[in-house]
């Protein structure tokens, strides 16, 4: 669902420009379909490479491939479905947002490589899971404008925030095996870097909210969007994982929110 939502802003944004509500939903029904079969490739490959890490942290120590249930091979093979299958998806666009798709694949399988090299791995996630927003807005208007890219700055802060507090739960692991993260870079300061995050969020989506301020509901959810972001500074707490997973998985409801909010602009 983290993947799709930015998919769903995107038409959501788009569909102030053109309202074709058939498109819109048969769209929305494609970007999802796509963000289940690329996501369960990139989490596959993702555990293909971190196998080896993966075991010696306590909490994916279980995973199939860290744990031997299942073989590389086998692996690469699920990998391999999965794209063909989404490609048949992709293809259903137009072919700016195909060739768009197909760019995506190269930030989807750097990813995995990235906290090895950088303290910025969440950046780059936020790069590639908040791609779909462009692939978005192009399949209904088969051009770029400035608000998309606003839109798609919004949702790489987002990526960062959450991502950042998701890393917090492998924090003692990871610096042991030696992997970065942000959560790790700034662990002093953590609530302070996610809050600048969240603030940069709510600062570019509000831009795109109230240049169409004609629709209070509109205003009014992207209000509870952004109070739901300041609770999850307020509830996640470093030193407890729970709390950091429990704040994670509810940014699936500050997607929902956002959209909602997006799609209200454009009645």
């Amino acid at each position: 669902m983290l993947l799709f939502w930015p998919c769903a802003w995107g038409i959501a944004l788009a569909s102030h420009y053109n309202n074709n509500s058939n498109l819109i939903g048969y769209y929305l029904m494609l970007f999802f379909l796509g963000s289940v079969l690329m996501r369960s490739a990139g989490c596959i490959f993702n555990d293909i490479i971190d196998r080896d890490i993966d075991a010696k942290v306590k909490r994916t120590r279980s995973r199939p491939l860290a744990a031997k249930k299942i073989s590389v091979t086998q692996s690469f093979i699920y990998v391999i479905i999965l794209c063909l299958v989404a490609l048949t998806v992709l293809l259903q666009f137009n072919m700016l947002t195909i060739i768009l798709g197909l760019s995506s694949m190269l930030f989807a399988f750097s990813y995995p490589f990235m906290k090895r090299l950088t303290y910025w791995p969440q950046l780059f996630l936020g790069v590639t899971f908040s791609w779909g927003a462009v692939m978005a807005w192009t399949s209904l208007l088969n051009s770029f404008s400035h608000e998309i890219f606003i839109l798609y700055a919004a949702a790489i802060f987002w990526t960062l925030g959450y991502d950042t507090i998701y890393g917090l739960q492998d924090i003692i692991d990871d610096e042991i095996i030696g992997m970065k993260s942000t959560s790790i870079k700034f662990k002093n300061k953590i609530k302070t870097f996610v809050f600048f995050c969240y603030l940069s969020v709510s600062i570019l989506l509000s831009y795109l909210i109230f240049k169409h301020q004609d629709n209070v509901i509109a205003s009014f959810v992207f209000l509870l969007f952004v109070i739901s972001l300041l609770n999850q500074i307020l509830e996640f707490n470093p030193k407890i994982p729970k709390t950091c997973l429990k704040v994670f998985k509810s940014n699936n409801f500050s997607g929902f929110l956002m959209f909602i909010s997006l799609m209200l602009i454009s009645i």
